[in-house]
């Protein structure tokens, strides 16, 4: 077994290795955003680590921050569960982002968006991202995949890490975080969009990962 429950265990080139993967899976991720907004997408260089699920709470913000979660599920050749995270006021600025990109005309101001139609919008966004994130993978590995349909949830950041560890942790005891800011041309004040990819493999997939990369 590779780490325990608690301490996940890995050497030198099976973090790089993992690390290059969860890069290659950001950059198809933020190509695929910057098309669907119609925007060019800046990304930082991304962050990548293995934790146990049980820590996740410790690798975020305020754990009573409110966020926006995309939750999806992956099965066929590299199964896993991935989540979007972000600050709930990046969420809405997405989401207004992407209805002004549809629809034409100025930015929907975020109250007076239904939250039917946000959290549709939302989860597009996510499974967008998410989608092309597990392409990227699942090209590296030679795998194919299928996707579900995703979920959506608003709430603190510490109880949705809650609900991602109690869930998940039944099918894989560590979580790839990759941690990137996005940043669109064209916003106002100079914000930006910040937004967090947890992938946790399946405890077989993430052995198919490492022998795919030749790093066991």
């Amino acid at each position: 077994m590779i780490g325990s429950p608690d301490t996940p265990s890995f050497n030198d080139r099976q973090l790089d290795a993992i690390r290059e993967a969860g890069n290659i899976g950001t950059g198809n991720a933020a190509t695929a955003l910057s098309g669907l907004l119609s925007r060019r997408i800046n990304m930082d260089v991304p962050k990548t680590e293995l934790v146990s699920i049980y820590e996740l709470a410790e690798h975020y913000g305020d754990p009573l921050q409110t966020v926006g979660a995309v939750f999806v599920r992956s099965t066929g050749g590299f199964q896993c569960s991935l989540i979007f995270i972000q600050p709930e006021q990046d969420a809405q600025l997405m989401v207004q982002l992407l209805l002004q990109n549809q629809f034409g005309g100025s930015a929907i101001p975020a109250g007076e968006i239904p939250q039917e139609i946000y959290d549709s919008a939302l989860g597009e966004v996510g499974n967008i991202v998410l989608s092309s994130f597990l392409n990227a993978i699942n090209l590296l590995l030679g795998t194919q995949h299928q996707i579900s349909v995703p979920g959506t949830a608003h709430d603190m950041l510490a109880s949705i890490l809650d609900v991602v560890a109690s869930i998940y942790g039944q099918l894989g005891e560590t979580a790839l975080l990759v941690n990137t800011e996005l940043s669109a041309e064209g916003l106002e004040d100079g914000r930006r969009i910040s937004g967090h990819i947890i992938m946790i493999p399946d405890p077989e997939s993430l052995s198919l990962l490492l022998r795919k990369l030749k790093v066991i």
